[in-house]
């Protein structure tokens, strides 16, 4: 079956630019105008990839992500015209996976989508099961367990965290996480590693603020301890 990308856009121009764009590389695309919209076409039909621009009238952009991670672990791409930190950072905490800001080229779009539907269809993770105490990482069936609660981590919260764990003790630079679980290597926005890091440990440590698990090595990345 083909790729089906619903793409959210207030501005009628950049709409149709992105839906021709998009076909061209073979994928099907729904196209709406606004956040209800979105919501109401998902709904009917879900998308395999979710492509957000976060200034919409109505529902905005934060509002879509933190709907969509209600329900489901669908890769979004967040779209906006301002790069600064807050606005990436807070749509990265709503949920997306990824942003690109505008304007952008499509085939920077492209690859984009490539990677994040590479990341998705990848189920060779190497280990059927990870065991920590009370952690249970099952990434077979895509499955976190804590003290036996099941924790709700999207498909990118889930792939950093394996791939933390399937090497304990050892410090990935966000470089490197870029390259293995975004598939973005040295083009990557170290943000995107810092406000998931966050995201994980919201779900998987007793205290996220002092962490068991994912540790921070000053000046150097991250790691899982044992």
């Amino acid at each position: 079956m083909a790729t089906r990308i619903l793409t959210v856009e207030d501005d009628e121009r950049i709409r149709t630019a992105l839906r021709l764009a998009l076909e061209d590389e073979g994928w099907e695309v729904d196209e709406v105008a606004s956040g209800e919209e979105a919501l109401a076409a998902f709904d009917r039909v879900p998308a395999d990839i979710v492509l957000v621009d976060i200034m919409l009238p109505g529902i905005d952009g934060f509002d879509i992500c933190r709907a969509l991670r209600k329900t489901s672990d669908v890769p979004i791409v967040m779209i906006t015209a301002r790069s600064d930190t807050h606005d990436v950072v807070a749509g990265l905490e709503a949920g997306a996976d990824d942003y690109l800001t505008k304007p952008f080229a499509p085939k920077e779009l492209s690859a984009r989508i490539r990677a994040l539907l590479r990341r998705v269809r990848s189920s060779d993770t190497g280990d059927s099961e990870i065991i920590f105490d009370d952690l249970h990482i099952l990434p077979d069936e895509g499955l976190v367990r804590v003290s036996g609660t099941e924790a709700q981590l999207t498909k990118t919260e889930l792939r950093l965290l394996v791939e933390l764990a399937s090497s304990p003790s050892r410090v990935f630079s966000r470089e490197v996480l870029l390259e293995r679980v975004w598939d973005l290597g040295y083009f990557g926005d170290g943000r995107l590693v810092d406000v998931h890091v966050r995201r994980l440990r919201t779900k998987i440590e007793p205290d996220p603020a002092n962490p068991r698990h994912v540790v921070t090595v000053r000046g150097r990345g991250y790691k899982f301890q044992p």
